[in-house]
Order: C-alpha cells, then structure tokens, then sequence
C-alpha cells in the first residue's frame, strides 16, 4: 500500500509558474512509478506526465511538453510536477498516481494508488 498527498496548487495568472508535489509514504514507496493526471471542469481525467520509479524514462502530454516537469526526490519520496508557462486550459484538480510496472503508463487505468487531489487555476 502507497498513500498519496499532493500540495502546491493554488491560483495564478497566465505565464507564471507553480510547483505540484506528491509526498508518498508506506511500503517500497520509492519502487512506484509516478504519474500526473489532470480533470478539467465537465471533462475526463486526462495524462499529464509519468516518470518511472528510476527516474531514467518520462513521457508528457503534447499539451504540456516543453513547459511541465516532472521529477522524483528519493530523499523525501516525494515527485514533483514543475508547470511553467501556464495557459488557462491548465486549469483542472491535479491527481498524482503510483504504480508497479515494467514500462511507463500514459493510462488513468494503469495506476492502483491516487492522492486526493490539488486545484490549479489559471486565469488570464
């Protein structure tokens, strides 16, 4: 079992920045690959960015390539979602999920544990 706590949302104005992280806690924590998901107002859950637990391979959504970041701090077990250049269509609660895998998973469907979620909203 994996717990999840995400923290860092909040509001911001379009073009600025804010740091999303993910503090996880229990057993082998560190053995999880990290994933990002958003769900925007009326829409579906969607991929933002996954990283496996090495750390030696990620994958972005083509909406936020170039302007997300998504890295691993093994010392805190924590994983954190680096968004920068924020457009307005960013805005949405913010998942961070975990899974035991071979390969990296773009798939909601994929990932056995999930945080509570973070609100981010980006005004223009």
């Amino acid at each position: 079992q994996v717990q999840l706590v995400e923290s860092g949302g909040g509001s911001v104005q379009a073009g600025g920045s804010l740091r999303l992280s993910c503090a996880a806690s229990g057993r082998q924590a560190r053995a999880y690959d990290m994933g990002w998901f958003r769900q925007p107002p009326g829409k579906e859950r969607e991929f933002v960015a996954a990283i496996r637990w090495s750390g030696a391979s990620t994958r972005y959504a083509d909406s936020v390539k170039s302007r997300f970041t998504i890295s691993l701090d093994y010392a805190k077990n924590t994983a954190y979602l680096q968004m920068d250049s924020l457009k307005p269509e960013d805005t949405a609660v913010y998942y961070c999920a975990a899974r035991v895998a071979v390969v990296i998973s773009t798939s909601p469907a994929q990932y056995n544990y999930w945080g509570q979620g973070t609100q981010v909203t980006v005004s223009s």
